[in-house]
C-alpha cells in the first residue's frame, strides 16, 4: 500500500518541478515565400540564406521550424496566387515575403507589385500570422525614377500595413565597393559567400518578432 504522506510529497515535488519549468514554448513556424534569391539558385543546396536562417533558429529559438516555399522566377502575382494554399497547409506563425525583384526585371507597373504585396500581407494577417516584408532594389539602369520608387515601395507598404520589414535583402552585398565579386556571372544572383550576410540582415529584424 502506498504511504499517503510519501505520495503527497512526491506529487508536491512534481508540481514544483513543473512550475519551475513553466509552460511549453509556443509553436513557431516560419514560411518563406520568395524567388530565386531565396531558392538557392546557382549555389549548393543547403548554403542559401533560408537554410542558414533555419540552422540559426535551431540554435537560438529551439522548436522553430522553417519551410522554404521559394520558387526561382516567381513574381508577386505568383506568390499571391499560391499563398492561400500555403497558409492552409503550413499554418505558419510568421511569413517572410521576399518578392518583387522579378516584377522589376519584367518592367511591371509598381502599382501591380504594391497591390499584390498588400494582398499577401493581409492574407497572412487574416490567417493569424505575422508578415515580414523583405525589400529589394534594382540597378540604376532601369531609370532613376523607377529605381527610387521601387526601393521606396517596400517601406511605404510596411508602414501603411504596420508590418515588419527588411529594407534591403542584399545590404552589405550589392552595395560593396567590389560588388561584382559577390555575384554570379549574371550579376543578379549572389554567390554562396553572400548568403551569410543576407541571413544576418533578415535575422536582425526577424528575431524581434519571435
Amino acid at each position: 500500500m502506498v504511504n499517503r504522506r510519501n505520495w503527497m510529497a512526491h506529487c508536491s515535488g512534481l508540481i514544483a518541478v513543473t512550475g519551475a519549468q513553466g509552460a511549453l514554448p509556443k509553436r513557431r513556424h516560419v514560411v518563406v515565400v520568395g524567388d530565386s534569391l531565396s531558392a538557392e539558385y546557382g549555389i549548393a543546396q543547403g548554403s542559401g540564406w533560408v537554410r542558414l536562417l533555419e540552422r540559426r533558429l535551431e540554435r537560438e529559438r529551439p522548436g522553430t521550424t522553417v519551410f522554404n516555399a521559394s520558387i526561382s522566377g516567381d513574381t508577386t502575382a505568383g506568390g499571391r496566387s499560391r499563398l492561400p494554399a500555403l497558409l492552409t497547409q503550413q499554418r505558419p506563425t510568421h511569413v517572410l515575403i521576399e518578392l518583387g525583384g522579378n516584377d522589376a526585371l519584367r518592367g511591371l507597373p509598381l502599382s501591380h507589385t504594391r497591390d499584390n504585396l498588400r494582398q499577401m500581407i493581409r492574407a497572412v494577417r487574416a490567417a493569424g500570422a505575422q508578415a515580414v516584408l523583405i525589400g529589394m532594389q534594382v540597378p540604376p539602369n532601369y531609370g532613376s525614377r523607377y529605381t527610387q520608387d521601387f526601393a521606396a515601395l517596400f517601406g511605404e507598404l510596411a508602414r501603411e500595413e504596420k508590418v515588419a520589414w527588411v529594407p534591403f535583402l542584399l545590404a552589405g552585398v550589392a552595395d560593396q565597393p567590389n560588388a561584382d565579386a559577390w555575384f554570379q556571372a549574371d550579376r543578379i544572383h549572389p554567390l554562396a559567400k553572400a548568403h551569410p550576410v543576407m541571413c544576418d540582415t533578415v535575422w536582425a529584424v526577424l528575431q524581434k518578432f519571435l
